[in-house]
């Protein structure tokens, strides 16, 4: 079995990690908090001291971390410690030129997927997740297949890339359906009118994430995803849906569903 070093164990790694451990794989973790480790230590993982000490015997390095400056910076710290052969999978949403400068910083002879997914906490857990993953997949497709459904999508860059697109158009669709219920309410709609109708609509997608109770999507990632899509084309919808997140603080780290509510609220 591979040795795997995964490095972020937030609120997705942690499950994620888990369910390597579980399929056998000898697994040695880091956590910028320590204390978000200590359960897979506790299920028999290596607890590293810092990103260089993961790695150095790893043959597989797992990164889900929350934004392309802190994959930067793990990176920097844990790249000269690198054995040649190495394989990385950068499991976080950072976008693909993030991705292009992830691979010019590692050492030749180490090969690196950008392996971004969909899915929630939930989905982790139980090896569901929508895993877009580009490169060299053949060599990481065994230790991906316990995380979800592999979708492999060519040259390195395009699975952070089909990430973008994916996310953006299910975090906009959460944001419309949040203003189309602040509207059925401005309109004086009987209660659960609107809500039923969506449901079982052409939206009712878009409703059942934005009414979730289970998952755990922070809006303020939800924010950097739409944020990453802005900054790589002009897209005006986009701009308004990042405004629509960022207008309210106090979820930022509650689930994105929690939008509907802030968006009602605020509209009423």
């Amino acid at each position: 079995m591979e040795r795997i070093a995964f490095l972020g164990t937030g609120r997705m790694g942690l499950p994620m990690a888990r369910r390597l451990i579980d399929a056998g794989h000898p697994l040695t973790v880091w956590n910028r908090t320590t204390a978000r480790a200590e359960p897979l230590v506790a299920a028999g993982a290596r607890l590293a001291a810092d990103p260089a000490d993961a790695v150095r015997d790893a043959d597989v390095v797992i990164t889900m971390l929350a934004d392309p400056a802190a994959v930067r910076q793990v990176a920097d710290a844990f790249a000269p410690a690198l054995r040649p052969g190495t394989r990385v999978v950068d499991m976080s949403s950072i976008g693909p030129d993030a991705v292009r400068d992830l691979a010019a910083t590692l050492p030749d002879g180490v090969p690196l997927v950008d392996a971004p997914v969909m899915g929630s906490v939930d989905r982790a857990a139980a090896g569901e997740l929508g895993i877009f993953a580009a490169g060299d997949v053949d060599g990481v497709a065994g230790i991906l297949g316990h995380l979800g459904n592999v979708t492999a999508c060519g040259a390195l860059g395009n699975g952070a890339a089909l990430k973008l697109v994916m996310i953006n158009a299910v975090v906009g669709s959460v944001a419309l359906v949040g203003e189309a219920l602040a509207l059925a309410d401005a309109l004086e709609l009987p209660p659960g009118t609107a809500e039923r109708a969506l449901a079982a609509g052409p939206l009712a997608f878009p409703y059942g994430r934005a009414t979730d109770t289970k998952s755990d999507f922070a809006v303020s990632l939800a924010a950097k995803d739409v944020r990453l899509a802005t900054e790589a084309a002009e897209l005006p919808i986009a701009a308004a849906v990042l405004e629509t997140l960022t207008a309210f603080p106090a979820i930022a780290d509650e689930d994105l569903a929690k939008l509907t509510d802030a968006v009602r609220a605020a509209r009423g």
